[in-house]
Order: C-alpha cells, then structure tokens, then sequence
C-alpha cells in the first residue's frame, strides 16, 4: 500500500501544476493505474491514520478529491469519495493544518469546498482563499467565485446530472447550452476587467 508520501511526491512533484486542472487521458490512466487501490482502502474507511497530521490530511484530500476526479472522469465514481474529501478539508482546517502548508499546495484543502453542492461550502472556500492564498490568488479566487455562483443560481453544478443520472430542470439546460461554466467565467472575468 501506498502511503501519503506517494500521494505528494507524485502531484506535488512529478505532475507539473499546469497538469493539475486540465482533462489529459495519460494522466488520468497513470492516477487510476498506481492509486486506485490506495483510494479503494479510503473508500473501505481505511487510512486514517492519514488524518492525524497536517501532510497526510492533504495528501488525504489530493486522493479522494483530486485523483476521484481524474480516475473515474465523466462518471458518477468521479464524486463519491467527496465527503470523505470534505470531512477531512473540514478536520485540517479547524486543526489550521492548511497553514503549515506551503503554496501551492495549500490550495488542495480548499477544493473540496469548491466541489462542494452546498453554498455555506463555497462561502467558506471564498474565504479562505482570499485570507489564505497568495500565489495565483486573484485567478484561484474568480474560479471560487464562479463555483459559489452556479450554486446561488441551481443549488448543485449541472454539469454532474449526466454523470450522476439526475435530470436537468430548464433553467440547467438553459446554463449548460449557453457555455456552462465557462461562461460563468467569462462573465466574472468581464466585471474584473
């Protein structure tokens, strides 16, 4: 088994930050291929040792929020870990673990909230991001912003219904055909402007 050394040597090290949030199949498959069976154990509730430390909740957090994402990408499976994520961004938070950790790694315990389907989440991650991130600050914050408002404007990101079978309402149909999040991007950008 992996431990959480791995986890951040592997993202923080090897994968390029460029990396970090774009769709790339070859990335994809080489996550899934080495940590697939270290987050089978996290989904099994093993791992918690992990959650006692500063580094090992962040590498905690890169696996079930991070790597979910590129290992099952397009599916359902992509979001399953992310309570797990969340509870333990929760944890470190209230321990102030994320400011033992340098940028920009530290951005890693702010996504959970960013993916989260609830508004308090987003509002917390705005926060925070705007107290606590100063590398690449103003772009992480517009990206935290956009988030929180596709959750005032539909409650979740409809972007998931097809990967989570849930049925788009018209308003979502209406979003998702008119650019998605990219427009909402766009519009923020424009009024920073």
């Amino acid at each position: 088994m992996l431990g959480p050394e791995d986890v951040l040597k592997f993202w923080l090290d090897e994968v390029k930050p460029q990396q970090w949030y774009i769709a790339s199949d070859a990335l994809d498959a080489q996550i899934k291929e080495r940590f697939e069976a270290t987050w089978n154990e996290a989904m099994n509730g093993g791992l918690g040792q992990w959650l006692t430390y500063a580094s090992g909740s962040l590498a905690y957090v890169i696996l079930t929020d991070q790597f979910s994402r590129n290992m099952f990408r397009d599916e359902g499976k992509s979001f399953s870990s992310d309570r797990r994520a969340l509870a333990a961004t929760k944890s470190a938070i209230n321990h102030k673990w994320d400011t033992r950790i340098d940028e920009p790694a530290r951005m890693f315990f702010y996504m959970p909230l960013m993916h989260s389907e609830n508004l308090c989440d987003q509002e917390r991650c705005v926060r925070l991001i705007k107290e606590r991130i100063t590398q690449n600050g103003e772009s992480q914050l517009l990206h935290a912003r956009a988030h929180r408002e596709v959750i005032r404007l539909y409650g979740r990101f409809p972007t998931r219904n097809a990967a989570l079978e849930r049925r788009n309402r018209k308003d979502e149909t209406a979003y998702l055909e008119a650019g998605g999040y990219g427009e909402i991007v766009r519009q923020f950008t424009a009024k920073a402007a």
